[in-house]
Order: C-alpha cells, then structure tokens, then sequence
C-alpha cells in the first residue's frame, strides 16, 4: 500500500515538472573550461520525455547568433559540451553569464527555452597596463606622505576571482594606499614614506605585486622604476579629481568632449605643463581618445558603440617641463548615452514548407527570433506579418514568435505566398527591419475534371473507317501533378444502343439487340481522342449517345462527366429494293417466283387490245434504306427504246398505256425498268414487267381470276393480321366487299378451271412426263408450280398484304408420252431483278 502511494506521489510530481517546463525554462550551470563531452544536465528528462523519445522527436538546440558551445545528445537527450566554454569571452565582466538556448522538440512541434549559466573559475591572472612604470620624484622638495598613483592591474574573471590585493617588495621610502569609492572606484596610490636623497639612491627599483582572491590565487606583477629628481617643488593641479562627461553614440569623430585645465604654481619652464591621457578601462578603448598635448582638449578620434561599452574612464596626466617635472592627475569619466542606432534583426529559426493546402488553422509555420542591440525604448520591438492574410505572428517567448496559418489555403488561386515578417523598434526615428520568407503550398486532390461542355455534338459520316477520329473532348483539373493527371474513359453506365435507332432503344426486328456504346466508339485515355471501332452504319444506328468520364490519379480520386451525341451522316450506300407488286383492279394479281429454281423472276402484267392512252396496266414498287436525297427514287423505262406502247411515271413508277393498243404490239411486250436514288453517285436497280396482250373476254378472266385471288388474300389479312388505325373506322364496311367478293371469286374461279381444262389453248393442267405441273395465269403473267404441297405466296404493297392460294391438282398420272412443249412458259418470262 505504501508503493503505492509513492509511486501515485511521483506521477503527481513528474506531471507537475512537466507543466511547469511547458510554462517557464529550465536552467543548467556550468562552469567555464569545461572539457568537450561534460554532461550539463539530463534535458530529455527535465522535460519529461520518456527514454528514446528525445531522439524520435527531434530533441536539437535551434542555432542562434553566436555559437553556443553546447549540444545536445541525439541518444540520451543530455545537454554536453561541445566545445570550448570561456566565459570572459562570452559574456566579459557581465554577471551572471546566462546564455538563453532554444530548444526545438517535434511532432507536436514545441519550444523549450533553456537558460545556462556559465560560472566563472580562477583561469585569469592579473595583469598590468605595461610590464614596467617610471617614476620621477624630486628630493627633498617632494614631502613624506605624497601620493603617486599607480594604474591598478586588471583581471578578466569576475567576482571573488577577480578582487585584487596589492603587495609592494620591501622598501623604506614607498608603501602602498588602495583606496575604493563607489563613484570613483578602486584607486591605488604609491606613498612616499621618507624623503628622497638622490645622491644615496638614484633610482629606486621596486615590484608591484597583484594577487587575485581565487583559489589557488594567481598573481601578476610590474616594475616600478623611481628616478629621484632634483628640485621642482609644485606639481601641477587640476580644479576635480574627476571629470564626467556624456557623450551619444552617434557622435561624429573630432567632436570635443571636454577641455582641461591644469595650473602650476612654479614659474619659467616648470609651470609649462603638457598634457596626456591614460586609458583605465576598457584596455582596447586607448584609440577612441585624442588629448591636445598643449590646450588639454580631448576629442573623439574612434567610433562609439553603446552595445559594446557605455563607459569609458581615463587617466590625464599634466606634466610640467620642470627639472625635475612634476605631474598632477585627474580622473575623466565618459558615459556613452544610446540613440536608436540599431534596426530590428529577424532570424528565421525552422521553417516548416510546404504547407499543404488542407491544413488546419493554427498550424505553425515557422519559428522567428527578433531583437534589438538598442536598449529602453529603442529596443522595445513591435512585430507583424504583411500581407495580414493567411499567416498571423504568435508571441512565444520574449523576442520569439510563431508564424502560423489564420486562414484556409487554396493552391489553385494561390501556389506560393510571399510573406514578410516586419519589425519596428520603439525609438524616434523607428527603424525598421523586414525578413521575407517563401511559403509555398502543396496540393491536395480537391478538385473534379471539368469538361469544357456538359454535352459535345459530333456529326460523322457513316462507313467511316475504324480507327477514325471523330472529336477530341478535353477535361481541366487545375490540381498539380498526379492530382490533375486526367484519364479518360467511355462509361456504358447501362446505356444500351438499339440496331436502326438511337441510344437506350432496341429493335424487334433488327435481331441485334442491345449492344454497350464501348463497341461502337473508344475515347485514348490520355489524349481525350474519340475514334471509331468500327465503320458506321446509318441505317443501323443513326444517334449514339454515351457519357466519357474524367478521372485524375489522385488519392481519392475525383472524377467529371460529358454526354456525347453522335449524329450519322447518311451516305449513298444502298441500292433500291423492288418490292412485290400489290394486287388491283388493273393489275389482277402480281407475284414472285419462289421457290422455282431462280433468284429472280418477272413481273406479270394484263392489258386488253384496244385498251385507250393512259390505263394503268402495273405499278413498280421500290424502296432505299437510305434517307433524304439518298431515298428519293425515279423510274425510267430502259426496253424497249423509243416510241413503244408503254410508258413509266417518273416518280409514281406506274406502268400505263401511252397509245391505244392494237394487235399490231403482239402478244406479249417486254418492258425493263430501271429504279434510280438521287445520291452522288446513284445507284439503281433494274425490273423485268412482262406484259400479256389479250383480248376483252380473255382479259376479263384474268381479272376475275384476280380478284378472287385478291378477295382470299384480304380474308386472311382480316383474320389473322392487326388492323391499321386508318383502317379501323371502315371495319364493317370491309366485311361486307370481302363476303361479296368472295362469293363472286369463287363462282368465277370455279367457271374458269372448268373452260380452261376443257376448252382454252393454254390448259392449266397438262398430263406428261415427271412430276404434275400447275400453270397458273394472272394480269402480270404465268408461272409454273410443281410441288405437291400448298403454298402461300404473299405480295406486299407497304403495310397492306394479299395471299395468293395455289393448289397442286388432284388428278390421275398422265399417259406416258412426250409433254406438250407449248404448255411450259417461256424462259424470257422469269423476273430479272439486279442491283447496280
């Protein structure tokens, strides 16, 4: 129970430390001249970092202005020295040297502020202006207890190792006196104690001794060297001991400072007195001052610098030219006043770039350190940031600031911030400094693909070429790099294409069926290229429209859209189609041979002897499966040549009488027919109509025999096919002309046969050789029909439709014998069908 407290204690305690650290700074001591490798103090854990946590995070010392002579341990995280550490040299007489550090700690980044203090040991001895000083004093005339000063010695360590006693060898004419005022501070005297006799001892030799207080204590010496003068009674003397001037910084060279005055009360040439300046403190100051030998004015002859030394103090001598001379002394205090000589100094201690452009506000940027050399109000320093926006200054420390993001970043409007760190001190005139820094900011994948246009019209003409560019779509990311690298892809999303109409439809009869827009088109994935997989066909498809994604290779990616719609251009590229010719009152009843040992056949036709100018004996029936110009159709009579009995519409194709009929024309015209687009170039297609001349009663037959054969076909097309919405509304009265006509066919067909197999040249049914043989006889013409079976042979005239019924006889094998040759039809009778 008891560990346990202890140890719930030492937690409370460690976190304590830690947020006092995070609050304040820690402070180390050292003393000076300690060797390379002295371990200052255990950092990583004054800050609380656990064991190896100092060198994950990046524990370093943040460089400063000048060397720190410390480093810290990347492995233990201690804080050791790196070099040389003397104090004299890093801080002078100043007391206490503290060094400030910063120290740097990553993820999170944060600042430690590190104060150490460098002690100071015994490492100096005293020394003396010059190794030896001379010294005149007159015999007898110069009384026991005068005072000759002496130029004190000087050591570079500070404090108790920095005290110096004096010690004088051994004489009966000279002691010392060691004086210390806090105006004037410490001033040494060498005191005659028994009147000089020259003729006894000329010249007197003696040893200033200088010992420090340290331990073990050094010492330093000089020689004083005493000439014994002869009489010159009266010194020189000034009205003050000490003088004290001020003088600013900015002081130009030549200026005066102070004009002295000595007086001698001696006559002739032992009251001429000259004058000369000794330097106390600093040493390195003795180039800054000029004294007129003969006016005693002291004039600048060096630069001032307050940040260097704001005091001076100076030793003047006035010498008579008395034999011996004499010498009176005064003490010159110089105070350096500030002026706002120093600008602000900005030094950008970590800079954290890029900054990505998703970063959260509060983000730090970079670490600044300002200062100013001047002091009171001329080193008051106010910072800022310009522009304003998006970075802000954070104070951190005194004369430490964080630059941090105030402001959501966007790469596309701006990739790169100029920023500039301003500094201003409080003096009169303010003077100013300025750091620029360079922030660029990294992108992040925030932006889609846009495509110039949400829909793209292509036209291209069918039978294209595959592989054939048709467009080029082009989508801008604004994003960089990877995240605005664009692919671009056909989407079928579900879009199906329909065989002879547009996108999302199908066709029932085509029998192709739904087929993605990928096997049509492919888009390059780079370039945005859209070419063709396969030539087009306009009478398969005439609209395709399909979507073409952008997508970027960004992390995640984005991704844009476009519909594309693909116009066919119709070309030229079909023939016309002859279609079966539809049955009438003019025509009786035109059909094709199927089925009867050839591809193609004549068109039948009946026209009377006598028949007037004008009756309509066919009608060729054609179509295009192109469109527009492509599919307007003209009909020319190709055979006969010139003036014959028959003529073709132009546009109707109806095949009429252009004279009255006589027997003159024979017995049977052959007519060919030729079918023309109105495409570049046309293309056409040919009919054979062969035309039987008969007379009045034979002509008659025919069509009866025709209209019962029409009469069928309409019965079976009212039975078994939908009615059309035109043909709806007269329902009843087309029952009515079907009963009748089917009544009136019947009668007529039956009276028919019965004259043709009995009486007619042209019997329908022959006996011979082979296989039974049906003739049949129409308006259009005969043909044969030798199969055992039924058949239905159907001639369509667009949407309406007529059966012809033609019956194999049910009679008895003919005799055997050579077949009558008359009975078969001629062969120039077959339907000549071609396309050119």
């Amino acid at each position: 129970m008891g560990e346990r407290c202890c140890a719930a204690l030492v937690r409370v305690l460690v976190l304590q430390a830690a947020w006092a650290l995070s609050g304040g700074q820690v402070r180390y001591s050292v003393p000076e001249e300690a060797k390379a490798g002295t371990v200052v103090g255990r950092l990583a854990q004054d800050l609380g970092l656990e064991a190896g946590e100092a060198e994950a995070r990046r524990l370093r010392l943040v460089a400063q202005g000048r060397r720190a002579s410390v480093e810290v341990s990347g492995a233990s995280g201690a804080l050791l020295v790196s070099s040389r550490l003397d104090r004299e040299e890093l801080c002078g007489k100043s007391a206490p040297c503290a060094l400030r550090l910063e120290v740097l700690l990553e993820r999170p980044l944060r600042v430690f502020h590190v104060q150490l203090e460098v002690t100071d040991i015994n490492d100096n001895a005293p020394v003396f202006p010059a190794a030896r000083k001379n010294l005149s004093i007159a015999e007898w005339t110069t009384l026991p207890g005068s005072r000759f000063p002496l130029e004190g010695g000087s050591d570079a360590d500070i404090g108790a190792n920095a005290q110096l006693t004096y010690t004088l060898s051994p004489s009966e004419h000279f002691s010392l006196d060691l004086q210390k005022t806090e105006e004037d501070g410490e001033s040494l005297f060498l005191v005659l104690r028994k009147s000089l006799d020259r003729e006894t001892i000329p010249v007197h030799r003696l040893v200033l001794t200088a010992t420090d207080g340290g331990r073990p204590s050094l010492t330093g010496t000089m020689e004083l060297v005493i000439s014994v003068l002869d009489v010159n009674d009266n010194m020189p003397q000034f009205n003050q001991s000490v003088y004290k001037v001020q003088v600013p910084e900015n002081a130009e060279r030549g200026t005066l400072l102070i004009k002295l005055n000595a007086t001698d009360l001696d006559e002739g040439t032992n009251s001429n007195i000259s004058y000369s300046i000794q330097m106390l403190s600093p040493q390195d100051g003795r180039d800054v001052f000029r004294i007129d030998r003969t006016s005693g004015e002291i004039r600048l002859t060096g630069d001032l610098d307050f940040e260097d030394v704001n005091l001076y103090r100076l030793q003047v001598d006035a010498t008579d030219k008395g034999t011996p001379p004499l010498s009176g002394h005064c003490k010159v205090v110089l105070e350096v006043v500030d002026v706002n000589d120093n600008a602000p100094e900005v030094w950008v201690t970590s800079l954290s770039v890029p900054v990505a452009e998703d970063a959260s506000l509060g983000t730090v940027v970079a670490l600044l350190s300002v200062s100013d050399r001047d002091s009171g109000e001329n080193g008051r320093v106010r910072c800022w940031v310009w522009p304003a926006s998006p970075f802000g200054l954070e104070a951190t420390f005194l004369g430490s600031y964080s630059l941090v993001l105030r402001e959501a970043l966007d790469r596309e409007r701006v990739s790169e911030y100029e920023v500039e760190v301003r500094a201003e001190d409080g003096g009169a005139p303010a003077l100013r400094a300025r750091r620029g820094l360079r922030v660029p900011v990294s992108d992040v994948n925030d932006n889609a693909p846009l495509f110039a246009q949400a829909v793209y019209t292509v036209l291209a003409r069918e039978n294209n070429a595959a592989g054939a560019e048709l467009a080029r779509l082009w989508a801008r990311d604004p994003d960089e790099a990877a995240n605005g690298r664009v692919s671009y892809s056909v989407w079928d999303g579900g879009l199906g294409v329909g065989v002879g109409g547009t996108a999302g439809s199908s066709s029932s009869s085509g029998g192709m069926g739904w087929r993605p827009a990928s096997s049509y088109v492919s888009v390059d994935a780079e370039s945005g290229r859209l070419w063709a997989l396969q030539p087009l066909d306009y009478e398969e498809l005439q609209v395709l429209q399909f979507e073409v994604r952008a997508v970027d290779a960004g992390e995640p990616a984005l991704s844009g859209n476009a519909t594309v719609q693909l116009f066919v251009l119709d070309e030229n590229d079909n023939a016309p189609a002859l279609l079966p010719a539809a049955g009438s009152a003019a025509e009786a009843a035109a059909a094709a041979l199927a089925g009867a040992g050839s591809e193609s056949g004549t068109l039948w036709a009946w026209a009377a002897w006598g028949a007037p100018a004008g009756q309509v004996v066919a009608k060729i029936r054609a179509v295009d499966a192109d469109s527009g110009y492509n599919a307007w159709l003209r009909y020319e009579l190709c055979e006969p040549r010139g003036k014959g009995p028959f003529r073709v519409g132009l546009y109707s194709g109806e095949v009429s009488t252009a004279r009255a009929l006589d027997e003159a024309d024979g017995p049977r015209q052959r007519l060919l027919i030729v079918v023309r687009d109105h495409g570049e170039p046309a293309r056409s297609a040919t009919a054979t109509l062969s035309v039987s001349l008969l007379e009045a009663a034979e002509a008659a037959l025919a069509a009866g025999s025709s209209a019962a054969s029409s009469s069928s076909a309409v019965s079976r097309s009212a039975a078994g096919a939908e009615l059309g919405p035109g043909a709806a509304s007269a329902a009843t009265n087309v029952w009515l002309v079907v009963a009748i006509c089917a009544v009136s066919s019947l009668f007529l067909l039956a009276v028919v046969l019965y004259g043709a197999s009995r009486w007619a040249p042209r019997a329908a049914v022959l006996s011979g050789p082979g296989p039974t043989t049906l003739v049949c006889a129409s308006e259009v013409g005969s043909w044969s029909y030798s199969q055992r079976h039924s058949r239905s042979l159907c001639v369509a005239d667009g949407a309406a439709k007529s059966d012809l019924m033609v019956f194999s006889p049910n009679f008895p094998p003919p005799p055997p014998g050579p077949a009558a040759k008359d009975t078969q039809p001629e062969p120039s009778a077959l339907l000549d069908t071609s396309v050119l």
